[in-house]
């Protein structure tokens, strides 16, 4: 049984660059009984996924970094779009704790590796996948986590695996973690969303 069409649960989705995990979810989320996306947040003047929330008729806020420091900017604009949850997508920096506080276990953090090792600051992109050929692990994978005032340190909500093969690169662990993602994120972020209500 679905929501009502006015009591969706409302994700913004925040993100830093390409976005392509951003609009998978759009995708996933499109026409969803009971989950929608009103809104994309980036503090990233140039990021990506801008095109891509114009591409799907979602409209985009750019807050940066410097506009977090005064956090009631922020959380006017969650307002205005009368979001519940937040879903941090490749979104590269720090959540300011009043966010946190406003939104107690509804933020999430999908992160390219498995915590608690490669995480941290500087620990996105291919960074992390390059932390992981470097130290030689037989595996790697994704986590999804919940976001608190310290870089990838929130409570891991789910994780999923691959075997590191001795043919594998920096490039190639990159390429099969985002099939991760792309396979499992928006499946996992439902889930939790529907748990949450």
């Amino acid at each position: 049984m679905s929501l009502d069409s006015d009591k969706k649960i409302r994700l913004a989705i925040f993100a830093s660059g390409a976005g392509s995990n951003a609009e998978n979810c759009l995708r996933f989320f499109h026409q969803h009984p009971d989950i929608t996306i009103p809104l994309i947040v980036t503090n990233n003047p140039q990021a990506g996924v801008i095109a891509i929330a114009e591409k799907h008729g979602v409209p985009c806020r750019i807050i940066t970094n410097k506009q977090w420091q005064q956090p009631e900017n922020g959380l006017a604009v969650l307002a205005e779009f009368a979001i519940d949850f937040i879903l941090l997508a490749g979104y590269l920096a720090l959540v300011p704790g009043e966010l946190i506080r406003k939104y107690p276990h509804r933020i999430f953090n999908i992160h390219p590796a498995l915590l608690p090792d490669f995480g941290g600051k500087g620990m996105y992109g291919k960074n992390v996948h390059q932390a992981v050929f470097d130290k030689g692990v037989d595996e790697t994978g994704i986590t999804v986590h919940e976001v608190d005032e310290v870089y990838d340190e929130g409570r891991i909500l789910f994780q999923i695996s691959i075997d590191i093969t001795p043919n594998d690169t920096p490039e190639s662990i990159e390429s099969r973690v985002r099939e991760l993602e792309y396979a499992y994120l928006p499946g996992i972020v439902e889930k939790l969303l529907l748990n949450n209500i």
